[in-house]
């Protein structure tokens, strides 16, 4: 089994940045790719930004290009995600996922095509 655990959440204000970090364990891909995805309170999940095992490929929705950047160290089994000019719409519970392997953009972004999720951790931004 996979665990993942979110964390670096909290209350900012608008224009100001946050990194939340995803730890994995357990038995993981050998080369998978990682995936934040966010839900605000009444909305569907939404997803962010894909990475693929080797980090050269991303993927960012547009919401959040330019904004937020994510990365990894594989060593550390650990996903990060800077977030950067947050801004209130920005505010939801921010979840990762991995799955095996990168994928088609419109696989990546779909959140079905993910094997494994963390609990979440909140990201509120104050206007």
């Amino acid at each position: 089994q996979v665990q993942l655990v979110e964390s670096g959440g909290g209350l900012v204000q608008a224009g100001d940045s946050l990194r939340l970090s995803c730890a994995a364990s357990g038995r993981t891909y050998s080369s998978n790719a990682m995936g934040w995805f966010r839900q605000a309170p009444g909305k569907d999940r939404e997803f962010v930004v894909a990475i693929d095992w080797n980090d050269v490929m991303t993927l960012y929705s547009d919401s959040v290009k330019g904004r937020f950047t994510i990365s990894r160290d594989n060593a550390k089994k650990t996903v990060f995600l800077q977030m950067n000019s947050l801004k209130p719409e920005d505010t939801a519970v921010y979840y990762c996922a991995m799955r095996s392997g990168w994928g088609t953009f419109s696989e990546l972004r779909r959140p079905y095509e993910y094997d494994y999720w963390g609990k979440g951790t909140q990201v509120t931004v104050s206007s």
